[in-house]
């Protein structure tokens, strides 16, 4: 028996758990781990990134509110004039100034809680865009927007605004009215804008803006106002609703711009961009792969025992292990089984 083992020695293969090497295995693991689950989870995960520069970056968020909202109280009065000149609505008590205007149509026909109202409407649709902007991760040439751009948007509202007073005032009736301006915020938030982040703020301006003029309404009492054609549901002409969709991107290239001046975060930690790559978080031990070489068998997936080669149960002949140090580092359980195999199930092979 000594005779016949002696002459059948043999060189046990080595039985690798991948045939990638396991320099290249963590190289891999660095750069793809979980992408599934980062695809499920980006908008929220981009939100809490961007969220998170946005605590240290206390100053911006004032400054950038600030100047929305005085822009939104200082332009809104006046664009609103223009429906209050066109006797498309009417103040029960107004505020007067003739401005540049004339004793019959003043520049300014406002009311006192006009200019907060719009100074709120500023700030809200500035930090839509911005936010929307983050969690949907537009590409950065879509919203780097220039001073021209900012002002062509601006003018365009404006002319819109105009346009639906003069051709109030002309008698066109309210369909008409209601296509032109549809046709023209259209068009305009193609030109100006065209992103899915202003698409969605320009959508809930057009509803929004409409349904607190709803409550505005019924409400204000005295110190309200009406509109002269109370329209199809009885409180405002639905042509009214493209006008509040074309302030969605006139507001929002403003707040773009601002806060690009400003120096505002961007979210960019994580990005949805299929061009730039994923940074990690900063695991120093596994490099964020989320695992380790197998202590028990130096990562090899196997070891030798009495000229026999023999699948390494710690690592389950895959020469890795999960890295105990991500535990404290991500602050999950060390104690979570399930956790633990989904996260080592997502290692290829």
């Amino acid at each position: 028996c000594l005779q016949l083992l002696s002459v059948r020695s043999f060189a046990p293969p080595k039985v690798h758990c991948t045939t990638l090497s396991q320099k290249s295995i963590m190289e891999k693991l660095s750069t793809s781990l979980f992408q599934s689950d980062d695809d499920d989870n980006q908008p929220i995960a981009r939100l809490d990134t961007f969220l998170s520069e946005l605590s240290n970056d206390v100053g911006i968020v004032g400054s950038f509110s600030s100047l929305m909202v005085l822009c939104g109280a200082a332009l809104g009065p006046f664009l609103d004039s223009y429906h209050s000149a066109f006797g498309v609505l009417q103040y029960n008590v107004p505020i007067e100034l003739q401005l540049w205007g004339t004793p019959e149509k003043p520049a300014l026909i406002t009311s006192w809680w006009v200019p907060e109202l719009f100074g709120l409407a500023g700030f809200i649709i500035g930090w839509l865009y911005i936010i929307l902007d983050n969690v949907i991760a537009e590409p950065p040439g879509r919203r780097d927007v220039t001073g021209p751009l900012i002002l062509s948007g601006i003018s365009i509202f404006t002319a819109q605004y105009w346009l639906s007073g003069v051709l109030f005032a002309m008698g066109f009736g309210r369909g008409l009215i209601l296509n032109i301006m549809s046709v023209v915020a259209a068009v305009s938030f193609y030109v100006l804008d065209g992103t899915i982040s202003g698409f969605y703020t320009s959508i809930a301006t057009a509803i929004g803006g409409p349904l607190i003029e709803v409550g505005l309404i019924s409400f204000l009492g005295e110190n309200g106002y009406h509109y002269t054609d109370s329209g199809e549901l009885g409180f405002f002409p639905l042509w009214i609703i493209p006008v509040y969709f074309l302030g969605g991107p006139a507001v929002g290239n403003l707040a773009r711009g601002f806060w690009k001046v400003l120096g505002g975060p961007s979210g960019s930690a994580i990005s949805g961009s299929s061009d730039q790559k994923k940074e990690p978080p900063g695991c120093k031990v596994c490099n964020d792969s989320r695992c380790v070489p197998c202590p028990n068998c130096n990562g090899e997936g196997y070891y030798v025992t009495y000229g026999r080669s023999v699948k390494c149960n710690a690592c389950k002949g895959r020469g890795l292990v999960i890295c105990r140090s991500c535990f404290s580092y991500y602050g999950e359980n060390p104690a979570d089984i399930e956790g633990i195999r989904k996260i080592m199930s997502k290692i290829p092979d």
